[in-house]
């Protein structure tokens, strides 16, 4: 089993800025990748941000050049960067991850989500 812990969230007005990180613990063999998602309310949850073992990184277009995905492995942590937030990017934010464990089974796995909201 793997337990996400994300922080970071909060209340920021258009045009600032957000770090949420998001600490992955258990018997993790590997990592395929890391990421985060976002739902905002009455729609579908959608993919801000990945990473993957080898550090490529994939973006929704609404956040390229605003949001950084990053990780530190040796806090098995992931990061993500928020700058030049617009109302939009508000939403539930969840970290997740794409791993093998100690059976050598893939599973994916999903954090309990962070609140991120964007208003003046």
């Amino acid at each position: 089993q793997v337990q996400l812990v994300e922080s970071g969230g909060g209340l920021v007005q258009p045009g600032g800025s957000l770090r949420l990180s998001c600490a992955a613990s258990g018997s993790i063999f590997s990592t395929y990748a890391r990421g985060w998602y976002r739902q905002a309310p009455g729609k579908q949850r959608e993919l801000v941000a990945a990473i993957t073992s080898g550090g490529s990184t994939n973006y929704a277009d609404s956040v390229k050049g605003r949001f950084t995905i990053s990780r530190d492995n040796a806090k098995n942590t992931v990061n993500l960067q928020m700058n030049s937030l617009k109302i939009e990017d508000t939403a539930v934010y969840y970290c997740n991850a794409d791993v093998r464990m100690a059976d050598l089974r893939r599973y994916t796995y999903w954090g309990q989500g962070t609140q991120v909201t964007v208003s003046s």
